[in-house]
This record gives C-alpha cells, sequence and structure tokens, in this order.
C-alpha cells in the first residue's frame, strides 16, 4: 500500500481519537457513578493546608509519609496544589505541583485535577466537616480515596464514621493506609 492510499484512514482514525477524547477525559473527571458530591461548597474556605489521614495505595505516593496537600485559589479560578512527602527510604521530602479546574459551579466539590499537562483526574469531595476540618475526596473511581483533616490526627468516632461512608461507596477500606504524621515538613 503507498502512502496515498493510507492517508484517509489516518484522517479517519484521528478524527475518531479526537471526538473520543472528550468522552474519555470524563470517564477520568467525573466521580463515580452514584456518588454525591458536597454542595454547597466554599473553595476559599478549603484553600489552606490540608493533611493526609489515610489513603489507598498508588504509586505516585507509594512509600511516603507526612503527607499534605496545600491548596490556593488563583485569581483566573483554578486553584493551585502543592502535595508534599517524606519518602523514608531516600531520606527526602518529594513534592508535586498540580492545577485544579471545577467541572461544573465552583458551589459544587467537583474538580478535576492535574499534575502531568493536560492529563486530568477527578477529585470529588464527598463529605466535609462543617467547619472545613476534615474531608473525604474521592476520585474517578473508588480505588482512589483520601482522608484529609487540618490537623495530623482525626478523632476515632470521625475516622470511622468515614469509613463506614467509603464502605457504603464500594470502597475497599480493608485496603486504606494510614498515613504517619509525626515529623514536621516543609
Amino acid at each position: 500500500m503507498n502512502n496515498r492510499s493510507s492517508r484517509p484512514h489516518h484522517r479517519w482514525l484521528l478524527a475518531l481519537c479526537l471526538g473520543l477524547l472528550p468522552f474519555l477525559s470524563a470517564c477520568f473527571t467525573a466521580p463515580p457513578q452514584g456518588v454525591t458530591v458536597v454542595s454547597p461548597f466554599d473553595v476559599k474556605r478549603y484553600a489552606g493546608r490540608w493533611y493526609e489521614i489515610a489513603r489507598l495505595d498508588h504509586g505516585f505516593e507509594r512509600g511516603l509519609s507526612e503527607v499534605n496537600a496545600t491548596y490556593r485559589l488563583e485569581s483566573d479560578g483554578s486553584v493551585a496544589v502543592l502535595n508534599r512527602g517524606f519518602d523514608a527510604a531516600k531520606g527526602e521530602w518529594k513534592e508535586a505541583v498540580g492545577r485544579a479546574l471545577f467541572t461544573g459551579d465552583a458551589s459544587t466539590a467537583s474538580l478535576k485535577v492535574s499534575f502531568f499537562g493536560p492529563f486530568y483526574g477527578g477529585y470529588h469531595v464527598i463529605a466535609l466537616d462543617p467547619d472545613y476540618r476534615w474531608a473525604m475526596v474521592i476520585g474517578p473511581s473508588t480505588g482512589y480515596l483520601w482522608i484529609l483533616a487540618r490537623d495530623r490526627q482525626l478523632p476515632e468516632d470521625v475516622r470511622a464514621r468515614l469509613v463506614a461512608q467509603a464502605a457504603a461507596l464500594g470502597v475497599d477500606t480493608r485496603e486504606l493506609i494510614w498515613v504517619e504524621q509525626r515529623r514536621s515538613g516543609p
């Protein structure tokens, strides 16, 4: 086959891929089916430092302790994200800088976050203390979950309530990693 006869095929394939991109992107940024996202939500109150109390294991955080995230509202409505964690095996702090955008109205806690260029993942607050002292966040599937708090520890009754809520949504809560928060970090 010569190059000319293969060009229409390539154009068709490119058009198909470009046409599917918005749908594939939505799969990675929408909340899991049946999950209710917090609303009303105030991103200005949510901004600041949060300590990771528990998470499901993923390669991008594997082996890290002392994990925290700092969120800052930007003038364009996006949210700057700075994640930090201590890698005890290497004896050093690691950090990742990202950007989050609301997927709809800013009064609903459903965002998409990117640490890798144009690729976004879902970030959905599904439980939030009325005083913004703790939160539970789910990703695009029940395989991504974080329990966060403004303090390094969370009362046992709150932990138990959040774990029960996560389990009711289909999260395998037996796989939660309870993050060590003992060292003061950067």
